[in-house]
């Protein structure tokens, strides 16, 4: 079998792996990130907690992304690639975008996790440093960096005649190699997720021993519990890829070397799915390790939307009746606190 025909090959596998592996993941990502979404912005227990604004900030990003995936699939459906070395301005976009979500991704997780150490410490003067409103303007000031950083470092991407959509600045590539994606997103949102994460567990386990009321320390256990686990995810998924990206902007592979060419599109289409995990898997395994979120989910899908749907049904129908639609809601809210 000659080289070309084997490296046809590892190309066809390598574009067929992304696009099949893309459209089942991200098909389950854009379900659970969206049941993520609607979940903490419903609850009135979700929407005056700090970490479940950060959440849903991770959340809107992670979306963000995967539509961003789902373009990149549509691309290399259609060109046997993701175009970024056909574009140049798609080639610029694409890294700006993703680059954005990225770290406002790993940033929020970080956010939540020492919002949670402050939210459960045993300190008074600690637990009221934070409030809803500096969260937000930290939120704010962060993406605002996010975007400004992303678009300083995406528009030094440039096309290559050989080697596609790459880094063609000295500068960057040095940036890019020892700060961007070892430490800016790489070691330092993985240090201060794990450590603050620990230090919020340490703290909720002699939660019991404070007064505090009983469904704020259920509300502190269940918070914390899911972010400790969305924290193991983040290492896992993150690492990887960082790695991946620091060799491939320092040895990018020319396309006139077909077999070299074909195994770097293959390693890029499977640690780009190993990224992708970290994208859509909090909402999965914030129902798999938490019972109370499990109640939560069905709590908001069965008595908020399908009564509100078949409210509206009624209505049209003429059929409301207020009296027992004011009750019910009544009923709805003491049911939301004891989930």
């Amino acid at each position: 079998m000659s080289t070309s025909s084997v490296s046809d090959g590892i190309f066809k596998f390598a574009t067929q792996y992304s696009l099949y592996s893309g459209c089942i993941m991200l098909s389950f990502g854009v379900i659970g990130t969206a049941l993520n979404i609607f979940v903490f912005t419903q609850l009135k227990l979700f929407r005056t907690n700090r970490c479940a604004f950060y959440i849903t900030i991770e959340s809107i990003s992670n979306l963000v992304y995967q539509l961003l995936s789902i373009t990149l699939t549509i691309l290399t459906a259609i060109y046997g690639d993701d175009a970024t070395g056909r574009f140049l301005i798609w080639c610029k976009l694409r890294y700006i975008l993703g680059q954005t979500c990225a770290l406002t991704t790993f940033y929020m997780v970080c956010f939540s996790a020492i919002d949670q150490f402050f939210s459960t410490n045993h300190r008074y003067n600690l637990r009221q440093m934070c409030t809803l409103k500096l969260g937000r303007y930290f939120a704010f000031i962060f993406i605002c960096f996010a975007i400004i950083h992303s678009i300083a470092l995406g528009s030094s991407y440039d096309i290559h005649p050989t080697l596609g959509c790459i880094i063609l600045d000295h500068t960057w590539v040095q940036y890019s190699t020892y700060f961007f994606y070892p430490i800016l997103i790489g070691f330092l949102p993985i240090i201060i997720a794990s450590l603050f994460s620990m230090l919020a567990y340490h703290n909720v386990r002699h939660i019991v021993r404070r007064q505090l009321p009983i469904v704020r320390r259920r509300l502190d256990k269940q918070i914390t519990a899911m972010v400790l686990m969305r924290v193991i995810a983040f290492v896992c998924s993150a690492s990887p890829f960082n790695a991946y990206r620091i060799y491939a902007v320092n040895f990018p592979t020319s396309q006139s070397m077909p077999m070299a060419y074909a195994v770097g599109r293959l390693i890029q289409a499977i640690f780009a799915s190993i990224s992708i995990i970290n994208n859509i898997i909090s909402f999965y395994i914030f129902i798999i390790f938490s019972s109370r979120f499990r109640r939560q989910v069905k709590f908001v899908l069965v008595k908020k939307c399908w009564h509100r749907w078949k409210y509206w049904c009624c209505y049209i129908n003429n059929q409301i009746e207020p009296d027992n639609n004011i009750e019910a809601r009544n009923s709805q809210m003491e049911s939301e606190e004891n989930i």
